[in-house]
């Protein structure tokens, strides 16, 4: 079943009392910067620091009372899975999270903090998926994966429909892409909110499945890509990608050096920290002025989760 308007407004309605309502800011500077008026959607100051938390409360808050009981898994580098273990903590519902070795440890301890059970895997797509698979078998949980799961979808799309309702007549918004869930949500909110609304996706240039999917028409995707951007590892879905496919105009790739350089400027200039899966959209504007220029644009800032151990400058 396709993800309706209806769904999307649904979802606001059931979230909206459990999530933020986010900023959005302005920069003088990025605009002199770029020649483009500039609307950054801040979800780095969402509850867990990233926009995940909206998906994860729409599905948790659909779960059914047996489900619930039960409880929730899923497999998650970190942003979804700190959302997932306080969605399903605020509901008093357990979760269970699959990580992979190499998470970042400001992640993994925030998920345990949240109070969610942790188990490690090897850090590839297969070996998270069968450890997820194991533990449904053996303890009956709800899998809600990060991003292949229509009413996670719905829910990434309030972030947007908050945005288009806070600043009118946009003419482009873009958004950074791993796995989909939030470009998909945002292009749905596009096409049902603001028809003449222009939906861009952007991406490393060393995780780039989305990029190469879109330009030839099917799904590519990437076998272990490394990348300073640790949030967008993951390949598309069909279902992700089926959506990109009709409604993303195009996908901007940027390098690991334009990553790191974007994400400085906005901590210097406009005094909040994002994390570099966040830094890929800002630096996406940066790189292709003159596809925006003159243009309002909205840009979502998908979250703040940095590993300040491990800072890229």
């Amino acid at each position: 079943m396709p993800i309706l308007k209806n769904d999307i407004t649904e979802a606001l309605n059931r979230v909206k009392s459990y999530v933020h309502k986010t900023p959005v800011l302005t920069s003088t500077y990025f605009n002199e910067l770029t020649g483009v008026e500039l609307f950054f959607k801040c979800e780095n100051f969402q509850k867990v620091g990233a926009f995940k938390y909206r998906g994860a409360t729409n599905a948790v808050l659909q779960l059914t009372a047996p489900q619930k009981a039960k409880g929730v898994i899923a497999h998650s580098s970190g942003n979804h899975a700190q959302a997932l273990a306080l969605a399903a903590k605020t509901q008093g519902i357990k979760a269970h999270i699959v990580m992979p070795s190499n998470a970042p440890e400001v992640k993994s301890d925030a998920v345990a903090g949240y109070g969610a059970k942790i188990t490690f895997c090897e850090p590839t797509l297969e070996a998270r998926e069968k450890t997820v698979k194991t533990l449904v078998n053996q303890f009956g949980y709800t899998e809600i994966h990060p991003f292949d799961n229509d009413r996670i979808i719905a829910g990434q799309a309030t972030a947007a429909i908050e945005l288009i309702e806070d600043v009118p007549n946009l003419d482009a918004i873009i958004a950074p892409v791993g796995g989909g869930g939030l470009l998909s949500g945002t292009a749905l909110a596009a096409h049902y909110f603001e028809k003449n609304l222009a939906v861009y996706g952007s991406e490393p240039q060393k995780a780039n499945d989305a990029k190469r999917s879109l330009d030839a028409g099917e799904l590519i995707p990437i076998i272990n890509p490394s990348t300073i951007a640790d949030g967008l590892l993951t390949s598309l879905s069909p279902r992700t990608f089926s959506i990109i496919k009709e409604h993303v105009s195009d996908i901007f790739t940027v390098s690991e050096q334009e990553i790191k350089e974007a994400m400085k400027f906005v901590w210097e200039r406009m005094k909040i920290i994002i994390e570099p899966s966040s830094a890929v959209a800002v630096a996406a504007v940066l790189k292709n002025k003159e596809v925006f220029g003159s243009k309002k644009v909205g840009v979502i800032i998908s979250g703040g989760n940095v590993d300040f151990t491990n800072l890229p400058f």
